[in-house]
């Protein structure tokens, strides 16, 4: 077995579900968002902005950690959406929250406690 199949073996897999919601999308993530799952995340995440929902909402609460690459991909999605308000992320836990604020960017998401208050709250735009 090479390294790479038994490295592989032992990451779990960054997008666990996407739940359609009325007119929204969540999408849930889990494990640790980095460089090394950070293309799945991005690919799946570039789908759901093709469908053009009325909100993405991005659930977090399973995500352990969370790096500058990750952080990218989000920024990246929310971009990709012609009513960026639509792109929210939802029950960052106390590191991906850190790395949130760290980097400023809690400051240009809307960040919700749960997703259900992400799929009830008001948009902008």
């Amino acid at each position: 077995m090479a390294g790479g199949d038994a490295l592989e073996g032992l990451q779990h897999a960054a997008v666990q579900g996407v739940d359609d919601v009325g007119d929204a999308v969540v999408l849930r993530l889990a494990g640790e968002l980095d460089l090394y799952n950070a293309h799945a995340v991005r690919q799946e995440l570039a789908d759901q902005t093709d469908r053009k929902p009325q909100r993405l909402v991005v659930d977090l609460s399973s995500v352990t950690f969370i790096d500058s690459t990750g952080l990218g991909v989000l920024i990246e999605a929310r971009s990709r959406l012609e009513n960026k308000a639509a792109f929210l992320l939802a029950a960052p836990g106390l590191e991906t929250r850190r790395a949130l604020e760290v980097s400023g960017l809690d400051r240009h998401f809307a960040i919700y406690p749960t997703v259900d208050e992400a799929l009830t709250a008001e948009l902008e735009g």
